[in-house]
């Protein structure tokens, strides 16, 4: 059975230079999503951007702003990112130690919710909060630095994490984040992601328009047995 799945451009692998210019291609692309990774040098070793940018950012786009705090303390800035323009707001488990109330912190904002599962992460991490979020995030690199390479184990991780929500009878949207690109897509869509977040393999690409349209086109075909 064919199912529709979302792309979700990551604003990481971007022009810094040309950034409006890269924001109006998005604009008019196939994505459904932008993503947006927050970066706080303490969590992952890497800074990125603040509030102000992405204030900046959802001026000009017209995609929902699928923001990734890569933080400590994320429940201290998540109001601040919502006023910001962020519509997903996505914690990692790993900074959480209270994640319960933090995800309900997101989804008092209006917000949806997110948990982010590190490449070492099991999934039983998240098994208490399942029935609480709307969005499940599978890092699929190590956080940090984009163009990275893609960890195959995450298709394990992820047919585990299907097979749990199905027995669960639970839909939240599934993210595969990090190394994703027409090489892999597929075999994601198949183990049951219906979030593609691509960064590099979107913006190094000729044509990004194009390369964002053939995600698009990929069909999801996924046996039972």
């Amino acid at each position: 059975m064919s199912q529709t799945h979302l792309v979700a451009p990551s604003l990481l692998a971007a022009d810094f230079l040309n950034l409006e210019r890269d924001l109006e291609m998005i604009n008019n692309s196939e994505a459904d999503w932008l993503h947006i990774d927050i970066m706080d040098g303490r969590f992952v070793p890497n800074i990125s951007f603040g509030m102000d940018i992405t204030k900046k950012v959802a001026s000009v786009a017209t995609k929902p702003l699928d923001v990734h705090l890569m933080i400590v303390e994320p429940e201290k800035y998540i109001s601040a990112f919502r006023d910001a323009g962020a519509e997903i707001i996505s914690v990692h488990v790993e900074t959480c130690p209270h994640l319960h109330r933090t995800i309900q912190q997101i989804q008092d904002t209006g917000a949806k919710a997110g948990v982010v599962l590190n490449p070492h992460t099991p999934i039983s991490a998240i098994e208490n909060v399942l029935e609480d979020i709307d969005l499940v995030l599978l890092m699929s690199v190590n956080p940090g630095f984009g163009g990275q390479k893609f960890i195959y184990n995450t298709l394990v991780k992820l047919r585990n994490l299907k097979s749990i929500l199905d027995q669960r009878n639970l839909s939240p949207f599934i993210e595969i984040d990090g190394g994703v690109g027409l090489q892999n897509a597929e075999s994601l869509l198949r183990e049951g992601a219906n979030v593609l977040v691509a960064g590099s393999s979107v913006f190094k690409s000729e044509d990004p328009s194009k390369t964002i349209s053939l995600l698009k086109s990929i069909e999801r075909e996924r046996v039972y047995i």
